[in-house]
């Protein structure tokens, strides 16, 4: 399997260069703001699965330059799934639970209505039609939170902010699943193996670490396993304004992924636990 990764330093592309061998273009190789680069990149190469690990992912930015992150999000996903098409191979696109409204408490199977919030779920989700569209083998993996020991994420901020500060509010009312990069590009590899030998394997899957938690407490399981000890204080989005609204509920059902290859949602607390590791031995 000769695997073409779009993307090179974020947080899943660099685990997908760590767990297998892949050709990784990044932006000086293949600028997702020119997808017809992005398209020739795909026609020209040997590769027999894509996997799009490139995003813009500044979500309040992206309320501000929506365009941008349209051409990013949507233009050049659609163009590289159409390369994959006129390939004939398969192709993996990463999405987001921010495709979702985030209301009520259940868990949202792949089915289920989209209403994004935000520019970013906006622009995401019009890649997802995008690369549907494109009329090939394809399967879109939306996920949740994702952290690792690279990049800008979540648990590296907590680890500044709680080694600076004794006191910290943090959201308490947005619910999610935490999930590793290494398990998302585990499971990207899993997938590309199995769809090239079943196409009917494609379609949409959720993937998010177990269990569902908040920001709070996800913060508070951090400084336990890290030895800071600052103080957590509940608060409601509501008190916490950003440019971009987050969804409330992030719930993802992903027993789809499961019933169709077998990937179990990963524990994220005990993936933090390596991924503090890895931090501390940098």
């Amino acid at each position: 399997m000769s695997i073409l990764v779009f993307g090179k330093t974020g947080q899943v592309a660099t685990e997908l260069q760590r767990q297998a061998k892949v050709t990784a273009l990044g932006r000086e190789q293949a600028d997702l703001t020119d997808p017809a680069a992005c398209a020739d990149a795909i026609m020209q190469s040997d590769a027999s699965v894509v996997i799009n690990a490139a995003a813009y992912t500044a979500v309040d930015k992206a309320e501000d330059y929506e365009a941008t992150a349209l051409m990013v999000n949507a233009t050049a996903p659609a163009a590289m799934a159409a390369a994959c098409a006129a390939r004939g191979i398969p192709f993996i696109q990463i999405s987001t639970d921010y495709v979702f409204g985030g209301s009520g408490d259940n868990a949202r199977g792949p089915d289920a209505p989209t209403a994004p919030l935000n520019a970013y779920g906006r622009t995401k989700l019009a890649g997802e039609e995008a690369v549907r569209a494109a009329g090939g083998q394809y399967a879109i993996l939306r996920t949740s939170w994702v952290f690792s020991a690279h990049g800008n994420n979540f648990v590296k901020t907590m680890l500044r902010l709680g080694a600076e500060r004794d006191r910290l509010t943090i959201v308490a009312d947005q619910i999610g699943g935490p999930t590793p990069a290494a398990d998302i590009a585990s499971a990207c590899l899993t997938m590309a193996e199995a769809m090239q030998t079943d196409p009917q394997k494609s379609g949409t899957y959720h993937f998010a670490g177990s269990p569902d938690t908040n920001w709070a407490d996800f913060a508070r399981e951090i400084f336990g396993q890290s030895g800071l000890a600052p103080e957590v204080v509940d608060i409601p989005t509501s008190s916490f304004p950003t440019p971009a609204t987050r969804p409330l509920n992030s719930r993802l059902d992903c027993s789809d992924l499961e019933n169709t290859f077998g990937i179990m949602r990963p524990d994220w607390r005990t993936a933090l636990r390596s991924v503090l590791n890895e931090i501390a031995t940098a």
